[in-house]
């Protein structure tokens, strides 16, 4: 289990060295930030001052290295716009979007774990096909647009739900719904497929054959041998629902990350960016690396691989 750790340890600091290193690349390659900065009717001398006052007159090499120097320190500069410390700005919006990342995942997983409970409980093909369409159709359907249409009919037509901020926990309702039935098909279609390929195994006829439950048998074998590899995909998932609620936030006015890094997007306040990214990076290995020790726990084959 220690060698397991160890690699990855390993494989997490290689991804976020390797985010960072893209990103800052990247970065540098849409140009300095000065011309968004100042007004239109700034001269070019004005923009040259600002952009070598910012340090974009130096060498790309040393302007990496500086960047690295501030990731291993925790200072990646202030924003250029706002004034305040980039890893502050981002530090302050990340309840938000780690409280609307969770309560989607956890609502979306939790939904297609009882749908694939109830259809194998059932062994109904009709109940499969259907609920499976429901899905597909939902998934065809862009977030942005699948949240419109639920303020059109939720706050707009009935007045039931707050349709923008963070003011209660009814705010959470449309977006954790959007964000979670986009992800029900996935979890679904793992779950099913793994619970389906567990019921072909021989442990399975063998419990049937001497009259134990179909209850029984799935929640006590087949689950416990079914989760792992879903487990797995679904920390994946979850590490990219972290960095990835930007356009529902937007949508919503859901005071997180995605307006905060949306507009330093499109300003190349490029520390907010990087501090962002960071934040993204760190948050997926952490969560991928935990949910691998779970897996692990469950099932003890998967360390050495």
């Amino acid at each position: 289990m220690l060698a397991f750790l160890l690699r990855r340890l390993a494989l997490a600091g290689a991804t976020v060295f390797l985010v960072v290193t893209i990103g800052f690349v990247l970065g540098r390659l849409t140009g300095a930030p000065g011309a968004l900065l100042l007004p239109d009717n700034a001269s070019s001398a004005d923009v040259d001052a600002l952009n070598a006052s910012l340090g974009f007159d130096r060498p790309v090499l040393v302007q990496y290295l500086d960047f690295l120097r501030g990731v291993v320190v925790g200072d990646l500069g202030d924003s250029y716009r706002l004034h305040e410390s980039a890893l502050g700005l981002v530090w302050e919006r990340l309840p938000a979007t780690v409280e609307l990342a969770f309560w989607a995942f956890l609502a979306g997983f939790a939904l297609a774990l009882m749908a694939a409970v109830v259809i194998h409980l059932s062994g109904s093909r009709i109940l499969r096909a259907i609920v499976g369409w429901l899905g597909a159709t939902r998934q065809a359907v862009p977030d942005f647009f699948f949240a419109l249409l639920l303020v059109l009919i939720f706050s707009v037509s009935l007045g039931l739900l707050p349709s923008l901020g963070r003011t209660s926990p009814a705010s959470l309702v449309l977006p954790v719904v959007t964000l979670a039935t986009g992800q029900f098909v996935m979890y679904l279609r793992l779950l099913d497929a793994a619970l389906s390929d567990q019921a072909e195994q021989d442990y399975v006829r063998t419990a049937f054959a001497i009259g134990q439950s179909r209850p029984t048998i799935l929640f006590t074998q087949m689950l416990p041998n079914a989760l792992p590899p879903v487990l797995g995909m679904a920390g994946l998932n979850l590490g990219g629902l972290l960095g990835g609620t930007v356009v529902v936030e937007v949508v919503f006015a859901w005071p997180g990350l995605g307006s905060l890094l949306t507009a330093a997007v499109s300003q190349r306040d490029f520390p907010i960016v990087q501090a962002g990214l960071l934040f993204v990076a760190v948050a997926f290995v952490v969560v991928n690396t935990l949910v691998d020790l779970l897996v692990a726990r469950i099932d003890p084959r998967t360390a050495t691989s």
